[in-house]
């Protein structure tokens, strides 16, 4: 289908002293709001919108030094709730592993890429065996035959497994005597395999880009994001280091998303900025701190109250001990921050919402967030909203695990990847893509959350259709509800008078896609503060 756009056009007569003076007018087809469809032009000055309303309207009230006119809907930018920018940077020049069918096929990659690049280290992400025919964990025989003397690590596709060869082994110093806590060194009949589960990943660290190759990284990210139609992220976790690596980026100028930061639950890192007042600045933020509390479905680390279904020895993984969780929720209750705790299985997100519901009974607008809340009892899921607990939910994850969740957790099902439910009970429901753990494509949100389908249109009707969202709500959940998650409901979120002109213009009517559509369907332009960032 041919895109039209009418380009910018520059205001050269003198101004209209009779007319407010503006930086930008947007026209469009239509300008949705983020509640409504509210006219079809919108003034922006100073990187805020100033008015909505018809063409006429703005015309006759305003006047411009540049125009843009759209064949298209101007949406607000999407805000992805939960998602891994620095981690996805990095894999952009790394072995790319999503989709692949067959550990043969990671294999081919893997030496496809060390071919291609003379590299010390390998390293690679996104292969999942549950999409294999042979649905096993591998091994590390090959990649011991492949690269005898090169270290390699290979990230599972949720980060919560990887497996290494025996030179990555070696160079960590892990072996059959190495104990971790909340981790797994899988060796059975005391052999190792070099799948390594959760907190065991973390053994094997290998040295850092320098940091020219990483602001590489991170601007070719960037634009990725910009092209996807993203204009705010909060990225779920990350170290002192580098967090104050892309702060410098956003002060330079060179990093113009919006970026919500969480710390993570690193002791020198929680050290350093549990001491002083949160960061709140305009396009960079640092006012949550993230923690683990268990593994993931895929790899069998969730935290279950009863054994996985296909697994029946099996409960997953606590990553840290409860006191641990308790001690640090009251510091952070005194203290002002945000709690963030990823949780996916039944058992730890009861123990997640016990233990907030502890720790924020004096402050009502904690805004305390659980990341992903993907299996919550029925039960738990009252005490989440009667604590104004926040589920930070990813859609697309119902639609990728579709295919063997049930296998993994039986008649659980039945409570698993819920959305609606949790709006039933009047809970705020961010919604993020997870990526580099999904695609960074906000559409895929959209589809999962409506549709519950995959780009396929499967399974008919939709994976538990109960939990869809509406058009509106699913949109909400990509826009004001992310704001309201990282406390920023006042400024973005909505186009609105006072709010910052982050836009998205896309030429179809997104509530009107077809399963099939959303993947190809990419946006005509995308705004941050008023700048043109992307534009076709």
């Amino acid at each position: 289908m041919k895109r039209i756009i009418l380009l910018p056009l520059l205001v050269l007569f003198a101004c209209n002293p009779s007319k407010e003076q503006v930086d930008l007018i947007v026209e469009a087809q239509a300008i949705y709001t983020g509640d409504t469809i509210s006219g079809n032009a919108m003034a922006i000055k100073d990187g805020k919108i100033v008015a909505v309303a018809k063409v006429e309207s703005i015309r006759q009230d305003y006047e411009a030094s540049e125009y843009q006119a759209y064949k298209g809907i101007v949406y607000p930018g999407f805000n992805d709730a939960h998602a891994h920018f620095l981690g996805y940077a990095r894999g952009l020049g790394r072995v790319n592993l999503i989709g692949t069918k067959s550990w043969q096929e990671c294999l081919e990659r893997v030496q496809a890429f060390a071919d291609a690049n003379e590299l010390e280290f390998i390293q690679g992400r996104g292969w999942d065996q549950n999409d294999w025919e042979l649905k096993q964990f591998p091994t590390k025989v090959e990649l011991d035959s492949m690269f005898p003397q090169t270290p390699v690590l290979l990230m599972r596709i949720d980060g919560h497994a990887a497996i290494a060869n025996q030179a990555a082994l070696d160079y960590a110093g892990v072996d059959l005597d190495t104990e971790v806590e909340g981790g797994l060194i899988y060796a059975p009949q005391d052999k190792i395999t070099g799948i390594l589960i959760d907190n065991a990943v973390d053994l094997v660290e290998f040295p850092a880009e320098d940091e020219a190759r990483l602001k590489e990284l991170v601007l070719q990210a960037q634009a990725n994001c910009l092209a996807a139609g993203i204009s705010s992220i909060t990225d779920a976790g990350l170290k002192r280091k580098d967090l104050e690596f892309l702060q410098a980026m956003s002060e330079a100028g060179e990093l113009k998303l919006r970026m919500n930061m969480m710390v993570s639950d690193d002791s020198a890192s929680l050290a350093y900025y549990l001491k002083q007042a949160p960061i709140e600045t305009p396009r960079f933020r640092v006012h949550s701190v993230k923690f683990y509390l268990d593994g993931a479905l895929g790899s069998r680390g969730a935290l279950m109250m009863e054994p996985y279904s296909d697994d029946p020895a099996n409960y997953g993984l606590q990553l840290k001990p409860t006191a641990y969780f308790r001690m640090m929720a009251d510091s952070l209750a005194k203290l002002g921050w945000q709690m963030c705790v990823h949780a996916i299985g039944d058992s730890a997100n009861r123990l997640a919402v016990d233990v907030f519901a502890k720790a924020n009974q004096a402050n009502a607008d904690h805004r305390w967030r659980i990341e992903h809340a993907q299996i919550v009892h029925p039960e738990d899921q009252k005490k989440m909203a009667a604590a104004n607990i926040i589920p930070s939910i990813q859609p697309s994850h119902a639609t990728s695990d579709m295919y063997w969740a049930q296998d993994r957790v039986g008649e659980r099902i039945n409570y698993a990847y819920v959305a609606k439910s949790f709006l039933d009970l009047g809970m705020t429901l961010p919604l993020g893509t997870d990526f580099p753990v999904e695609e960074i494509y906000p559409l895929n949100t959209l589809r999962s959350a409506m549709l519950r389908m995959d780009v396929d249109g499967f399974p008919p009707g939709g994976f538990r259709p109960m939990e869809a969202l509406s058009f509106e709500e699913a949109l909400h959940g990509m826009t004001a509800a992310g704001a309201y998650a990282s406390f920023e409901e006042e400024v973005k979120g909505k186009l609105i008078p006072g709010h910052y002109a982050d836009f998205v213009v896309f030429e179809k009517d997104l509530s009107q896609l077809q399963a099939g559509e959303f993947r190809s369907t990419q946006p005509l332009a995308l705004a941050i503060n008023g700048e043109i960032l992307h534009q076709l």
